[in-house]
């Protein structure tokens, strides 16, 4: 063993005994302090007994924090389904326990004294209007058990020496996903991404260039580009869960592989959902096949997530439209053969209600000539990190897209159409930024195992293999509050919230863990030569696309006050 603390950890036995029952109990209380947090918020927010908009604003940081706050306790309930189910199976083991243990021992703790909104931001109880005997009925004796010795660091000493005996083996807790087929569809893709990408993916960064089109191609044959499509337009007809498993191994090994589904996910469910039975012949297939890569052409300078204040107009010429404004921050877009185009085709609106999506046909751009289109033009983002599809910024000047292709053929249901393929996308969003911050772990603990100072392996100080640690286990716990949105979505119940709280967590674990383990490299992580570099810059961005950390606060809190349980 690296560790000298772990036989220490092993002698004052950190795993607390009947830890699903009591993790059980403690989760009932914290239920109850959400369910205090939620009355007291609402009796600010809707005196009259609707929300008032006014006052949802006014009070913005106490609602982002409930947000975090609801997460927080879902995220638990989650974590412990996940332990009871290995648990009635015979298959918990002391390393499954130990991240059951320390999620509640952490977020337990941080629900009673105050949880990061961001570096700067921390929502304390009283904020959301508790007070000490709210918080008294909370800190029930198995409350108090868990925040004491839940995360201690005997703890994560104990599961740092089981997780360091896992690297070569990819043992970080069980996933329990309850198929082989989905066990057998991570090992296939985990595979690819150790061969073909991950050797590969820093010098892609360093370069500043493109995927190559033979590893898309590779991708294309996996399936990747049709994994939700339906097998009757030629895709795989499988389910977002199994999307997830694709997106995170493909993202453990770069982050720019594990996007290029999006593109494609996003396009095939606009379609697939809102297209004419023509649409559908036309373009699932093709999608599906990798023979055509799609882009989602949807915002706009100055406008950011404010969707319904687009300015881009499309205007009808007998049987085309001539679209006319300016996009920006479109993804892949020169070497894209089609976009999901989102313009305003009613003049008389300024909101929503006048916006359209067209399914519009470009060729494949150059470095040299991005955009090489009539009435198209545009040039590159240059960006810090996630540069495998590069940044782009799109002006429109009369390009034309024939009117068949108005996305369900009938105008002004552009934003209704984009809204019901949010929650995929932030669930795939939710799934890439595990796989981020499994990569980011993995790094960190490769190079704490081999880096020696002072006569030993780093990974026996306590502050290394304790971040360490504690980085297994929330990634772990954002794995599987993504797993449970996926399967609402499969299960065709409605999962906005879940959804918002997966990607919400998922991203800032991302963030964290990236940014921990580049601490852990010390001085070399800062080096562009080491690839921790390149996922701090990736871990970056998940905190803003697919709707900024902010935004997903707001749509969870909002959807929670409103009556949804």
């Amino acid at each position: 063993m690296a560790l000298t603390a772990s036989a220490r950890a092993a002698e004052t036995g950190p795993l607390l005994p009947d830890l699903p029952g009591t993790a059980g109990r403690a989760l009932a209380a914290a239920e109850g302090l959400l369910a205090t947090a939620k009355r007291r918020l609402l009796a600010a927010v809707a005196p009259g007994g609707a929300i008032e908009p006014a006052l949802l604003e006014t009070r913005q940081f106490a609602v982002h924090g409930y947000a975090w706050m609801a997460t927080y306790v879902e995220a638990l309930r989650r974590m412990l389904l996940w332990a009871e189910g290995l648990e009635g199976a015979g298959r918990l083991r002391e390393l499954d326990a130990l991240m059951l243990q320390m999620a509640f021992g952490e977020y337990l703790g941080q629900l009673g004294g105050g949880i990061a909104l961001s570096q700067g931001e921390v929502v304390r109880p009283h904020d959301l209007g508790l007070e000490d005997d709210d918080l008294h009925a909370f800190r029930r004796p198995e409350v108090a058990l868990l925040a004491r010795l839940g995360n201690t660091e005997a703890a994560r000493a104990r599961l740092a020496a089981l997780i360091e005996l896992s690297l070569d083996s990819g043992d970080f807790g069980q996933l329990a996903l309850g198929e082989e087929a989905l066990d057998m569809v991570r090992e296939q893709f985990r595979r690819f991404g150790a061969e073909r990408v991950q050797p590969f993916a820093h010098g892609w960064h360093l370069a500043d260039q493109l995927i190559p089109l033979p590893v898309i191609a590779e991708m294309a044959e996996l399936g990747v580009f049709g994994l939700t499509v339906p097998e009757s337009f030629g895709g795989l007809g499988l389910g977002k869960l199994s999307m997830c498993i694709v997106s995170e191994e493909l993202s453990r090994a770069y982050i720019g592989v594990g996007s290029l589904g999006t593109r494609s996910e996003i396009a095939a469910e606009l379609i697939r959902l809102g297209g004419t039975p023509q649409q559908k012949e036309k373009y699932l297939p093709r999608i599906a096949a990798g023979e055509i890569l799609p882009t989602a052409v949807f915002t706009e300078p100055n406008t950011g997530s404010d969707l319904g204040a687009l300015r881009t107009r499309a205007v009808r010429e007998g049987g085309q439209y001539r679209i006319y404004g300016a996009k920006t921050w479109i993804t892949h877009a020169a070497r894209s053969d089609l976009m999901t185009l989102l313009v305003r085709t009613d003049p008389a609106t300024s909101d929503y209600r006048g916006l359209s999506m067209f399914l519009a046909e470009k060729p494949r751009g150059s470095e040299s000539r991005p955009f090489p289109a009539p009435g198209m033009s545009g040039g590159e983002i240059r960006v810090l990190g996630y540069r495998g599809m590069k940044e782009y910024e799109i002006g429109f000047d009369g390009f034309a897209v024939p009117a068949e292709n108005l996305l369900g053929g009938i105008e002004g249901q552009g934003f209704k159409q984009l809204m019901a393929t949010f929650e995929s996308a932030r669930i795939q969003t939710a799934s890439r930024a595990v796989g981020v911050a499994q990569c980011a772990l993995e790094l960190g603990l490769r190079y704490a195992r081999d880096r020696r100072q002072f006569g030993k392996p780093i990974y026996a100080f306590p502050r290394v293999h304790g971040k360490l640690a504690w980085m297994a286990v929330e990634t772990m716990i954002a794995r599987q509050l993504t797993y449970f949105a996926a399967r609402e979505k499969d299960g065709d119940r409605r999962c906005d919230i879940e959804a918002g709280m997966a990607k919400l967590l998922a991203a800032r674990t991302a963030w964290a863990n990236a940014d921990n383990a580049l601490q852990i490299h010390g001085g070399n992580g800062y080096a562009l030569e080491y690839p921790i570099s390149r996922v701090l810059c990736d871990a970056r961005i998940l905190n803003i696309f697919e709707g900024a950390a902010e935004i997903q606060a707001q749509v969870i809190a909002r959807g929670l006050l409103s009556g949804r349980n």
